[in-house]
């Protein structure tokens, strides 16, 4: 590292993210951890959209896993080993929750779409088995990209304060991990177009249904699929304005102190945003899961279940 890198103090005054993050550590273990039992009912059948979400589910409980890491490291209390670890390991797997949770959001809105179109009998994505085997690759594809970044040998360094994770790795650890993230990106930008095409077919035959029947069906439908829409940009947009930027201050690219500590500043900050989609997503399995929303009235029993109107088509059908 350069002389700019050693004496630049990045990576310190991260205790005022950090009451943020476990707070966010809170809320999701008990929304996932309710989801899980959900989910888990025998007489649960899981189909459609629902293979989606217990996929994001299971992408959640990676994040819930490295949040509490993350957490004592960004404290300052961790020791040595246990920095380390995080960079290696668990910093990963924040971001492999982070793309799967973008992925699996862009199957839930094609799934949504395809339902409003009557379009399953051309495209098989709202068939179990298809759900399942293309849920396999997208995991398969996920850790191809993250888990080398984990297994790539790092330097060996003198223990010291303000220390960042690009500081351990190699040199080609270091141009992995900038692979990584334009890939990463790259993900991103197509998924986004893909939620993007999605809404704009449902909000196309929204307008086409305005004077139908069954249109307070289809409205309830639109809903839905604007609430994934929602906290997809909530959560992810403003992490992804910022990453390139960042990614370019940790290879020297950028090398002026006050601004790599604005971007390592403004990195944190929309990662915290990135990671709440732990808390949003319970909202989403209450609104897409009829399987989920039974369980939740069921349990807490304040309001009568009232049963979402289906969208009749040729798939089997779920919400």
């Amino acid at each position: 590292m350069t002389n700019s890198s050693l004496f630049c103090p990045v990576y310190r005054d991260l205790e005022p993210f950090t009451y943020f993050f476990y707070l966010v550590f809170l809320v999701g273990i008990i929304g996932s951890g309710f989801a899980t039992w959900a989910f888990t009912q025998k007489n649960t059948n899981h189909r459609c959209v629902s293979i989606y979400l217990i996929n994001l589910l299971t992408a959640d409980f990676l994040l819930t896993l490295a949040l509490p890491v993350k957490i004592i490291v960004d404290l300052g209390v961790a020791p040595w080993k246990l920095r380390i670890f995080h960079c290696q390991v668990t910093a990963c797997l924040i971001y492999i929750n982070m793309y799967l949770s973008i992925i699996f959001l862009a199957f839930v809105s094609i799934d949504r779409c395809l339902q409003l179109t009557h379009s399953c009998k051309i495209y098989r994505i709202q068939d179990p088995g298809f759900a399942k085997m293309i849920s396999t690759v997208v995991w398969l594809m996920v850790l191809l990209i993250m888990v080398p970044n984990m297994l790539i040998p790092i330097k060996d360094i003198k223990e010291k304060l303000n220390v960042g994770c690009m500081e351990f790795k190699t040199e080609f650890g270091r141009n992995w991990h900038v692979l990584t993230n334009f890939l990463c990106v790259a993900i991103f930008l197509n998924f986004s177009s893909i939620i993007l095409i999605a809404n704009f077919l449902v909000i196309q035959q929204l307008y086409r249904n305005r004077d139908d029947k069954n249109y307070p069906r289809v409205r309830r439908a639109l809903i839905n699929i604007l609430l994934v829409t929602g906290g997809y940009i909530v959560c992810f947009v403003p992490y992804h304005i910022v990453r390139i930027p960042y990614t370019l201050s940790q290879t020297e690219v950028i090398s002026d102190c006050p601004t790599r500590i604005s971007l390592f500043r403004a990195k944190e900050a929309t990662l915290l945003l990135a990671v709440s989609n732990l808390c949003f997503d319970p909202v989403l399995y209450y609104h897409l899961s009829q399987a989920f929303r039974l369980k939740v009235n069921e349990t807490f029993a304040s309001t009568k279940e009232t049963k979402a109107p289906e969208i009749k088509s040729g798939c089997e059908n779920e919400v």
